[in-house]
């Protein structure tokens, strides 16, 4: 066997020590993959995994406590809710993710451009500083009320509403790097604005934009929640979590489990979020690193 064979072989086995190393160093991205990983598992094979159509109704079987046929009970009008809590896993990681993925390319253009375009940054700044002065979830219902309810435009005002965070979290990222020497040197070689980003800036956001991200996610899933259960979410006729809360608060002390079951799993889908950001927070921050 030659030595050009083995390169590959060789050159593998140290990236796959680094990664072992890194899981086992911080368990929290394990944890929170695993249950993350089970939860979009959940969420794809909803179809497979649901006992009935979370759709159909059927007044003769409204209420129901939690039994063999009907693992989380019925609702008020017969749905079952262990299919429409199935089905809600699919519209809360659509929209976590979507928003998610909407606020960190958003920001990231935003924050490119004001860290390195000085009377950009003026102007675009303030305007996140409106933003920011605002709270996510008031801004979110304000831009609903202006639009149609569907998943789509909850996903793109959830997403204006966390994009002043990650501007800014760019935007000092940028700021801290255009005086170093690598930057200044580029420039001084010639490379024109966008390379210098392309190729010495960028790369330096990615660790901190996945960790936003992680958050982003987060905070987006339980904003749909809210959003839905006051009604200005996803439509009623779409199982989402927020909706399965929102049909059944009138009726809580008679039907508490239609609120538990839904609001259990948002709580873990949010946990397992918060700990994959955590444990990539800690694998990523070079101090700590060289501390361990």
């Amino acid at each position: 066997m030659t030595a050009t064979a083995l390169e590959p072989t060789v050159a593998a086995k140290p990236a796959e020590g680094r990664v072992r190393r890194v899981l086992r160093r911080h368990p929290k991205i394990v944890i929170g993959g695993t249950i993350l990983l089970l939860i979009a598992l959940v969420a794809i094979f909803a179809p497979y995994l649901a006992t009935v159509d979370p759709q159909k109704v059927s007044p003769a079987r409204r209420m129901r406590w939690p039994q063999e046929l009907y693992w989380f009970g019925t609702d008020m009008m017969g749905r079952d809710v262990w299919s429409r809590t199935l089905y809600g896993t699919r519209v809360s990681l659509v929209v976590g993710i979507g928003a998610a993925a909407l606020a960190t390319v958003g920001g990231l253009a935003l924050g490119l451009i004001t860290g390195f375009i000085r009377w950009a940054d003026a102007i675009l700044m303030r305007i996140m500083d409106g933003l920011m002065s605002i709270p996510a979830v008031l801004l979110a219902i304000a831009l609903m009320a202006i639009t149609q309810a569907s998943i789509q435009n909850v996903i793109i005002a959830i997403a204006i509403a966390e994009l002043p965070r990650v501007t800014r979290l760019v935007r000092g990222v940028v700021l801290s790097l255009r005086e170093q020497p690598f930057v200044e040197a580029a420039t001084a070689a010639g490379t024109g604005l966008a390379m210098t980003m392309i190729r010495h800036i960028l790369p330096n956001t990615v660790a901190p934009l996945l960790v936003q991200g992680t958050y982003v996610c987060a905070s987006a899933m339980i904003t749909e929640a809210i959003l839905s259960f006051i009604g200005a979410g996803t439509p009623p006729i779409i199982p989402s979590w927020g909706n399965i809360m929102s049909e059944a608060r009138s009726i809580f002390q008679v039907g508490w489990y239609i609120v538990v079951f839904p609001s259990v799993f948002l709580s873990i889908t949010v946990l397992s979020v918060n700990l994959l950001g955590d444990g990539m927070r800690d694998a990523l921050d070079p101090r700590l690193a060289r501390r361990m």
